[in-house]
């Protein structure tokens, strides 16, 4: 198989957890085509005392099959399972035959494509587990899915059987810019930062979707053949996305479309209004499921406990919703129309999104990651015309950094109107939050700052090359 890059920290994990010399069960989860399967089946080497795949939409009937299959190919040639319980019974006779000097590595992927309506499939998990997998030092079991939602509910925070069982989980997040880039050279792509920052805007870091890219290509000409061309493949992900992480995707979708028609993010009223969901029926958890989906993130209208705000995050959603719900039919869409107004505003508004996903990487060119911080957004409520800053640094030196994020293909250059817009924004957070800190002002761009007159209404500057650091 392939060499897997950027997922050593997961990599060490897997081989600690290996060598613990007890029974591990391990929550493997994370977004569609993040690389959770791969990373699994690649350290293993694809050599599992038993391995099933969950189907996507499968029946009761279907599900059951499918699992039973597996116990065929791996040895069983007991009775044919008529329910869960008699199909993890059978797989309790394999795993007791294993060599117990050996792991008995046991892999589910796509375990909650088996948890159908009524099916006791968690019921059954937990007696396995319970009864016979807990009891053999040598057991390696990993669970994975792109449901995170229900890995969370029937797992993490399960309140019957599997109760605090699963021994560790591991949460496998898109790739960084860094790792993105790890991932160009692995391939000897010998694009520019800014190619590779713009890529990410539109697939994210997303292993599966890097790897549909043609490096001989120039990116428009990637995009358009992904998402514009007759066949697109990116064209018909969008719907497969949200129906493989969620069973009933419907409402979710009403909530990422609401959030996506708000770059600046919304508050929990004004998704319930805005999507038609009363905020009674469950809203609450169906934020919480896409903030651990890493689809949308929540953050705070200053240090206010009840002031969250939530905003779209995910780069291939976001790109789709404004180009491809409603289709060009023009098959070089992107070529033609490069350096458009509609693409230039897109790309500014993503830069936004990546900086504000790489807030880690902010503190540390800011040399703020050895001093406690707490960091989020600011919207005025009395200043007119209203003034948003996406990302505030609030410092425990007495020091508050407020951060401009601009997009440009070359130098930026401050304008005297920019100019007065950013002492307009200090100044309305300084008279709204009534702070006594020290303000300072730190401008992100992509390729760095003009110094000229006006360039000292920013005291520090970081630029694309600080977020992949």
């Amino acid at each position: 198989m392939e060499k897997i890059i950027g997922r050593e920290a997961e990599l060490d994990l897997i081989a600690k957890y290996y060598d613990s010399n007890r029974p591990e069960f391990i929550a493997l989860y994370g977004r569609r085509r993040v690389g959770k399967t791969f990373i699994v089946r690649s350290f293993f080497k694809d050599k599992f005392d038993f391995f099933a795949t969950g189907i996507l939409e499968g029946t009761y009937e279907e599900e059951l099959t499918c699992f039973c299959d597996s116990l065929k190919e791996y040895g069983y040639k007991g009775n044919v399972p008529n329910n869960w319980l008699d199909a993890f019974s059978a797989l309790a006779s394999l795993t007791a035959k294993a060599k117990r000097k050996k792991r008995c590595v046991i892999f589910l992927d796509e375990v909650s494509c088996f948890d159908t309506p009524n099916s006791g499939f968690i019921r059954a998990l937990g007696h396995f587990w319970n009864q016979h997998a807990s009891r053999q030092d040598n057991v390696f079991l990993v669970i994975c899915g792109s449901a995170t939602s229900w890995i969370t509910k029937n797992v993490l925070n399960n309140k019957g059987g599997l109760h605090n069982r699963k021994t560790h989980e591991i949460h496998l997040h898109p790739f960084n810019l860094a790792k993105t880039e790890r991932y160009f050279a692995s391939r000897k792509a010998k694009w520019s930062r800014l190619s590779i920052l713009q890529t990410y805007m539109v697939l994210g870091g997303i292993p599966y979707y890097l790897n549909m890219l043609d490096m001989d290509e120039s990116l428009p000409a990637n995009i358009d053949r992904l998402f514009f061309s007759e066949d697109a493949p990116m064209r018909n992900e969008y719907r497969r996305l949200y129906r493989s992480v969620f069973k009933s995707p419907e409402r979710y979708i009403d909530i990422i479309k609401a959030l996506a028609a708000n770059k600046s993010g919304m508050t929990r009223t004004e998704i319930s209004d805005a999507a038609h969901i009363d905020s009674g029926s469950g809203l609450s958890e169906m934020l919480s499921d896409l903030v651990a989906c890493d689809f949308i993130r929540s953050y705070r209208n200053g240090l206010k406990k009840n002031g969250e705000f939530y905003q779209l995050m995910d780069f291939y959603t976001l790109f789709y919703l404004q180009f491809c719900a409603s289709p060009s039919t023009d098959r070089n869409y992107w070529k033609n129309t490069l350096n458009s107004p509609i693409q230039n505003t897109w790309y500014g508004l993503s830069y936004e999104r990546v900086c504000l996903a790489h807030i880690q990487e902010i503190l540390q060119a800011l040399h703020l990651d050895t001093i406690h911080t707490e960091y989020y957004s600011f919207r005025s409520k009395v200043t007119s015309p209203k003034v948003q800053i996406d990302l505030i640094i609030d410092r425990s030196d007495d020091f508050i950094d407020l951060v401009e994020i601009k997009y440009s293909r070359t130098k930026y250059e401050i304008t005297k109107d920019e100019r007065e817009k950013i002492e307009r924004r200090v100044s309305s957070f300084i008279n709204e939050t009534k702070t006594k800190k020290g303000i300072q002002t730190v401008l992100i761009t992509t390729l760095g700052c003009e110094q000229n007159l006006h360039s000292d209404a920013c005291q520090r500057f970081l630029s694309l090359d600080d977020l992949f650091a």
